[in-house]
């Protein structure tokens, strides 16, 4: 064997060895548009750690959550990275079925993520999950539509107000609907808005002895509001619109109003993506005078499974895509106006983040405002904003969502959708053992 001859044999072996040892992660992910955007941008990832590979599971909101759950509750072991919410992060590290995030890098600053978001993501004094981006919610309006309808939207408005206002904006023969607001099915979905709106209604999921509220006045009015409002100014089929639905429909120009995700405002606000992009206002959750806002706090974020094999890359990737470097990355490629909002105290802190997103303000005083451990106007036995922090919510909040999306669709009255929901309730927690 010649020298030659034995050099690109130990090269090629060498070559075949770097191929075997390639390690190949799983990312299961929701198809909102920051992590689409990730996706796109994950070439300077690999650049910087050349011996793993990506593989994406991208899903939509409803499907996600069920598939995820499944598979981490039976350890399955199909994926290494989940992207999963505030909910389930500090049941699901009690369970045992997430590894706290200990080695993220030196560069990774946690003590720069915004306390209400990192908050909601410790357990014990560790980190089980790491946001890639947070929220609350609040109104994004048409100011345009305002100015034509003689009306000036505040700061902070009431239920009463939007109310009004939605139903004077409303065009119908143009298409241009007053408001948007979810009606899909979800404990995630419409009933992560409707649970918020509650909230500033004085409503309350269960009372201290975890009694389910649903027979109660404020639940009515709640309900009684929301399905006036959006057969009056909703869109047609607004049963069937999720997060995704009613941003299509605001950036087309259809809503002069949309309360929603603070995520949401940079899609609305960006004109790449935006027809109405010059003329967008934004305003706080409305409320009804008693103390509440019916604004949320979340945050999708980036966790490893216990199951997987493949930990130390995961955390890689992990402490990648949701660190200071990233948004600098997004910034770079798309613009401030698209760093993903609510996660870090110096984006907040950065001026030109302040100047490319006038939002910025309203997005940071939402999620502050926002507070698991006193959500409602009246004392809980829960934590949770928009949903309640127990393993059996997922279930129950997205059987409620389907009595209340019945109703906005005209299938049933408020009245038989708040008795169901009363019902099922009161069983479950019954069957859980919450009800003695």
């Amino acid at each position: 064997m010649t020298l030659r001859t034995f050099l690109l044999g130990a090269c090629s072996a060498l070559a075949f060895a770097g191929m075997a040892s390639a390690e190949t992660l799983t990312i299961a992910t929701v198809n909102n548009g920051d992590m689409i955007r990730m996706q796109k941008l994950t070439d300077d990832f690999k650049a910087k750690n050349p011996g793993i590979d990506l593989e994406w599971v991208t899903l939509e909101e409803n499907v996600l959550r069920q598939k995820v759950t499944t598979d981490i509750a039976t350890k399955g072991g199909q994926y290494d990275v989940l992207t999963i919410g505030t909910y389930e992060v500090p049941i699901w590290a009690k369970q045992g079925w997430l590894l706290p995030l200990d080695n993220l890098g030196a560069n990774y600053d946690v003590d720069d993520l915004l306390p209400a978001i990192r908050s909601g993501l410790t357990v014990d004094g560790k980190l089980y999950a790491a946001p890639f981006y947070g929220e609350s919610s609040m109104v994004m309006y048409r100011k345009d539509l305002f100015d034509a309808a003689g009306l000036k939207m505040p700061d902070a408005p009431t239920w009463d107000f939007i109310a009004d206002a939605a139903r004077k904006v409303t065009n119908k023969d143009k298409e241009i609907y007053g408001i948007c607001l979810r009606g899909k099915a979800g404990w995630g979905e419409n009933m992560a808005f409707l649970t918020a709106m509650s909230n500033s209604f004085g409503a309350r999921w269960f009372d201290e002895k975890w009694k389910p509220q649903f027979d109660q006045p404020e639940w009515k009015d709640t309900l009684d509001f929301y399905v006036k409002l959006m057969k009056d100014a909703g869109p047609p089929g607004a049963s069937s619109n999720g997060f995704n639905e009613n941003l299509a429909l605001f950036q087309t120009g259809k809503c002069g109003m949309w309360i929603d995700a603070t995520v949401a405002a940079s899609f609305v606000a960006d004109p790449k993506q935006s027809q109405v992009a010059d003329k967008v206002g934004f305003a706080l959750a409305p409320d009804k005078g008693l103390g509440k806002r019916g604004n949320w706090l979340w945050a999708w974020s980036l966790a490893v499974p216990a199951g997987s094999q493949k930990v130390e890359a995961a955390e890689k990737f992990v402490a990648w895509a949701t660190s200071k470097e990233y948004t600098n990355l997004v910034a770079e490629k798309e613009g401030w106006l698209n760093a993903p909002p609510g996660t870090r105290k110096s984006l907040y802190a950065n001026a030109d983040y302040q100047k490319a997103a006038s939002f910025a303000k309203m997005t940071l005083d939402s999620i502050n405002s926002a507070d698991p451990t006193k959500p409602t106007v009246k004392p809980v036995p829960y934590v949770g904003v928009q949903f309640v922090a127990i393993p059996e919510f997922q279930g129950i909040g997205t059987a409620v969502g389907q009595q209340f999306s019945a109703a906005l669709a005209g299938q049933i009255s408020v009245d038989q959708a708040l008795k169901s929901a009363q019902q099922l309730a009161t069983r479950e927690m019954t069957k859980a053992g919450y009800i003695k």
